[in-house]
């Protein structure tokens, strides 16, 4: 299958609805499949018990105010998704909340992206299998145990689910990015599995496509310098754009297999580039050759192959020969 591109812009927009359409324009032109956002409902899924809830930026007074600040309103949400729509990009947003499942709803969403700590919330699971529309599911936080519980859940809700590898740490690191457990997960669950990268490195995505994943996530930020909680693990367009034209080489390359048995295409070059052996000094009549007499000059085909070296060392010459000039089977006894 073609390896799904998802490119995330979560909170990269920092509550600025134009800020969000520009996002949009830019991915477009990077070749990714789909933008994500985050669809977030304070009240809804925050409480004040919540240790989160610290003051994290000069413009908030805490965590809760940075959701508050991050909320669209449904008509806002729907333009965003009119936009993906004009420019061919799949809209997707991770919703946090029940309240939010009703919303994406009436924005006309067609899968649902389920973020790590979400991965145990079956009301929010069972929430989102009531729409019948197709999920995937970030393990980052989860054990086998409770992946094997939220697997169990959905498939008993009839669910078309795929299920990514993550890593909940930011930016992860090489020895956290378990590029191992994308064929685990697929030889445990058989169904399609995924790369959600937070490395902020195109090299991780490329690994986790060439180790099997059918869908690669990974966030998407203007400049490394903006203010966000994912800009430490993100990816600039530029970085996008190379990433997505390797995925789809990659992909190029593996559907057209090489036969290493049959070089026949190469049958030209190989007639200038190849070689014929040579003499490297002036030899007389009934001289006896060694290796070090030898050279061999392009093109092929002019004398005795090169390869064919050894059939020669200690034949006689039948003739003077001159410097630089091609060996033939005529010119040794």
């Amino acid at each position: 299958m073609t390896v799904k591109i998802i490119a995330e812009i979560a909170q990269a927009h920092d509550g600025s609805l134009g800020m969000a359409h520009s996002y949009i324009d830019a991915l477009a032109k990077t070749g990714v499949d789909a933008i994500k956002f985050q669809t977030h409902i304070a009240e809804a899924e925050s409480s004040i018990f919540e240790p989160f809830r610290v003051k994290f930026s000069k413009q908030d007074e805490s965590r809760f105010d940075y959701w508050k600040r991050m909320e669209f309103t449904l008509s806002q949400w729907k333009e965003l998704k009119q936009h993906c729509d004009d420019v061919g990009l799949e809209f997707m947003s991770s919703p946090f909340s029940n309240a939010a499942v009703d919303v994406l709803e009436e924005v006309g969403i067609s899968s649902y992206k389920i973020g790590s700590g979400e991965v145990s919330n079956l009301l929010l699971l069972e929430k989102i299998a009531q729409t019948g529309k197709p999920v995937i599911l970030s393990s980052g936080m989860s054990s086998y145990e409770e992946l094997d519980d939220t697997v169990s859940f959905l498939n008993s809700k009839g669910v078309d689910f795929s299920i990514l590898q993550c890593t909940t740490s930011y930016p992860t690191k090489p020895d956290q990015y378990g590029l191992n457990v994308i064929q685990e997960l697929k030889e445990r669950y058989k169904v399609h599995v995924g790369y959600s990268d937070h490395s902020a490195e195109v090299g991780t995505g490329i690994a986790a496509v060439a180790l099997g994943a059918d869908i690669l996530e990974f966030h998407a930020v203007f400049n490394k310098e903006m203010f966000g909680p994912d800009v430490s693990s993100s990816l600039t367009i530029s970085e996008i754009e190379l990433l997505v034209r390797s995925v789809r080489n990659f992909e190029k390359a593996l559907k057209n297999p090489i036969d290493k048995s049959d070089n026949s295409e190469f049958k030209d070059l190989k007639a200038i580039f190849e070689k014929s052996l040579a003499i490297n000094k002036n030899l007389d009549k009934g001289h006896i050759i060694t290796f070090s007499d030898l050279e061999a000059k392009k093109p092929a085909k002019k004398g005795i192959p090169a390869s064919k070296f050894q059939d020669v060392i200690g034949k006689e010459t039948t003739r003077v020969i001159k410097q630089w000039e091609f060996l033939n089977l005529e010119d040794i006894k």
